[in-house]
C-alpha cells in the first residue's frame, strides 16, 4: 500500500494557533470582568424551582417504571432525584411559611 504525503491524520497535539476558529482577544471569558460589561450581560444561577411537585411526580414515575423494567440502579437514582425535589418543596413551604408569620406579626 502506497501512503500518500497528504494524508489527513489526525493531529493529537493541537495548541491554540492550529484551530480552524480563533477567539477575539478582546473578550476573554475567564476575565471576572466579563459577565459585568456595559451590554447588560448576566449569567444567572438560579433554578426556577416553581415546578417541583411536577417534578417529585416525574421522577417517582421514572423510578416506577425503571424499576417494571428490572433496572433497580436507575430506579434508586430517580428516586434520589424525587428525595432531592421532596427536600426542596418542604424546605420552600417552610420559608413561605416563616414569611406569613413575620407579616402576621409586624401587622
Amino acid at each position: 500500500m502506497r501512503s500518500f504525503r497528504n494524508n489527513q491524520k489526525r493531529i493529537r497535539n493541537r495548541n491554540a494557533n492550529d484551530r480552524p476558529f480563533k477567539r477575539s482577544n478582546d473578550i476573554n471569558r475567564l476575565n471576572s470582568d466579563f459577565g459585568n460589561r456595559e451590554n447588560g450581560f448576566r449569567r444567572k444561577n438560579n433554578r426556577n424551582n416553581g415546578n417541583v411537585e411536577k417534578l417529585i411526580t416525574k421522577y417517582n414515575e421514572l423510578a416506577r417504571e425503571a424499576l417494571s423494567n428490572g433496572d433497580k440502579i436507575l430506579s434508586e437514582n430517580y428516586y434520589q432525584y424525587a428525595d432531592h425535589f421532596l427536600r426542596i418543596s418542604i424546605e420552600q413551604k417552610e420559608r413561605q411559611k416563616d414569611k406569613s408569620q413575620t407579616t402576621l406579626e409586624t401587622n
